[in-house]
């Protein structure tokens, strides 16, 4: 089967033949009809994979630092090994897709060959012909919605988890941070729970589609003064909770949202 790797030593992008994956006992085997390209999350992978040693090592200073600790503890050369195999290793893109289930596995009573799900997870939901999920991690998908629609499942769930942590609750004052994709799906959920939305963003395009999509007030923080109008739109109060999704190379969405 066909499936969608990256080489992240090299950054070299391919479409390579791979073995049909392995049916598991708690899990299904689904057919992809469309998987979702991730915009924010596989592109910064995509980007990472083509910068060099040094560039891939300042972007990630967290594993600069485990490979410091192996080093101490296993050694220059043998750390040296372990991490040029793993960059040596293609790694699989795409973590949310749909399709139809084409095999189940023994424990698994809820899913039927042809049933329509909605697919999630890191090395599961793949940009690939064929995937293998375990159960926990697919949804059937109601009949009114496309296979389209259903690939976004990730991203709604994301979307969904960033809500709930925020113990959102009807007639709160909520600022979002960022109205990319993620934000606008994290602002209609804010709206269908009954809280007002105060979308901050820079791109006006975005914020125009965010008023579109019910936001009730939104600000560019390059022109506005947010933390005036967040008191103004909170009665003087202050927002409820501040939920972030915008992707940044600084602290500046953490600062603001502060």
């Amino acid at each position: 089967m066909k499936q969608i790797t990256q080489n992240y030593k090299t950054g070299e992008l391919i479409v390579e033949n791979v073995p049909m994956p392995v049916l598991k006992s708690n899990g299904v085997i689904v057919k992809t009809v469309a998987s979702l390209i991730s915009a924010g999350t596989e592109r910064t992978k995509v980007e990472t994979a083509r910068m060099s040693l040094i560039e891939k090592a300042l972007s990630r200073m967290d594993l600069v630092k485990t490979v410091v600790t192996n080093i101490k503890q296993e050694g220059l050369v043998l750390t040296y090994k372990k991490a040029f195999n793993k960059l040596n290793t293609p790694i699989a893109l795409g973590y949310s897709c749909a399709g139809t289930v084409i095999e189940a596995g023994a424990a698994c009573k809820e899913y039927r060959v042809g049933d329509r799900v909605a697919c999630i997870g890191e090395n599961f939901a793949t940009h690939s012909e064929v995937n293998s999920v375990p159960s926990e991690y697919t949804v059937k998908i109601p009949q009114e919605v496309s296979f389209e629609d259903a690939s976004f499942a990730g991203l709604g769930a994301i979307a969904l988890n960033s809500v709930s942590i925020a113990q959102v609750k009807p007639e709160e004052k909520i600022a979002v941070i960022g109205l990319g994709l993620l934000g606008q799906i994290v602002t209609q959920l804010l709206k269908a729970k009954g809280a007002q939305v105060l979308g901050i963003e820079i791109d006006e395009e975005k914020m125009n589609l965010a008023k579109e999509l019910g936001a009730d007030a939104v600000l560019n923080p390059m022109q506005d003064d947010v933390e005036c109008a967040a008191r103004t739109f909170s009665d003087g109060k202050g927002v409820d909770a501040v939920i972030i999704t915008a992707a940044s190379s600084n602290n500046l969405p953490i600062e603001l949202a502060g």
